[in-house]
């Protein structure tokens, strides 16, 4: 029993370390790319390696039975949602600089789990369990006078991971398997706000390059300029629409060879001689 409190302890803290200092390190390092985008890759990543990891301990077969079970392949789908809500509020904080926020709702989520469990699972509290709320709900106190703003970051992450912890106590499910099924159901998803998010950009750069490749045109005077000022700014959207549309049908590599294409030609004919 003492073995197994030990062991228990030791991952505790090893997994509490990995997550507060590479955890966080990691993200900052990746920090570049969008709370939303990094949500998405960890979603389609840890399915893809628990596909992995269930081939190696050979967990098909369970992993089959579950899918028989409607009312745990729901409850799963709705703990996919709440943590992937989770991650995305974590990784916000993290690219906004405001961790502290975020932390202080996995501080205070034990509290939140507590009176869940007593109000839905009739979990009894004992005298010990009170004395470490009470505790805790102190120094929440304490903490929150700091805040100068409701600190709904940390309010976020403290109630969507209770109500993740709730759910799953009513699924009989290994972890793993679980957060197998959570990223599967959650892919689809994940893979569509993906694919919108990459024809945002896209769609912007072809926008950029429209704008960049019009002032071009319009500053050396490729294009004649109309003498109504109603019509020349008529005349600059016709052919920014147009650009946009052209560049929308070609590949960007073929779009960055226009653009260039473009600059070569006012270079030839001498427009920037002007800047000389």
């Amino acid at each position: 029993m003492k073995k197994k409190l030990f062991e228990g302890s030791l991952y505790t803290v090893g997994a509490s370390l990995w997550w507060g200092i590479i955890g966080v390190i990691y993200f900052k390092f990746v920090s570049f790319a969008s709370p939303i985008e990094l949500t998405i890759h960890r979603t389609l990543w840890t399915a893809l390696l628990l596909v992995i990891t269930t081939t190696y301990y050979k967990k098909w077969s369970e992993f089959i039975n579950i899918w028989k079970s409607y009312r745990t392949v729901f409850l799963l789908f709705l703990t996919g949602l709440l943590v992937s809500i989770n991650w995305f509020t974590w990784l916000y904080s993290i690219s906004v600089n405001n961790m502290l926020d975020a932390s202080l709702g996995y501080y205070i989520f034990p509290i939140f789990s507590v009176f869940l469990g007593k109000i839905f699972l009739k979990e009894k509290i004992n005298r010990n369990k009170i004395i470490a709320i009470v505790l805790v709900f102190l120094s929440i106190i304490y903490l929150l006078i700091g805040f100068k703003n409701i600190p709904w970051i940390g309010l976020t992450v403290a109630i969507t991971f209770s109500l993740y912890s709730l759910i799953r106590k009513k699924i009989n499910i290994s972890s793993d398997l679980g957060l197998f099924f959570e990223t599967l159901l959650i892919s689809p998803i994940a893979i569509i706000l993906f694919s919108l998010l990459i024809r945002i950009i896209k769609e912007m750069y072809y926008l950029l390059t429209g704008i960049i490749a019009v002032s071009i045109l319009r500053y050396f005077n490729l294009i004649p300029k109309m003498t109504n000022k109603f019509w020349t700014y008529v005349d600059y959207a016709l052919v920014l629409i147009a650009f946009v549309l052209l560049l929308s049908r070609i590949p960007p590599f073929f779009a960055g060879i226009l653009l260039t294409v473009v600059i070569g030609y006012a270079w030839r004919k001498g427009y920037f001689d002007k800047f000389r």
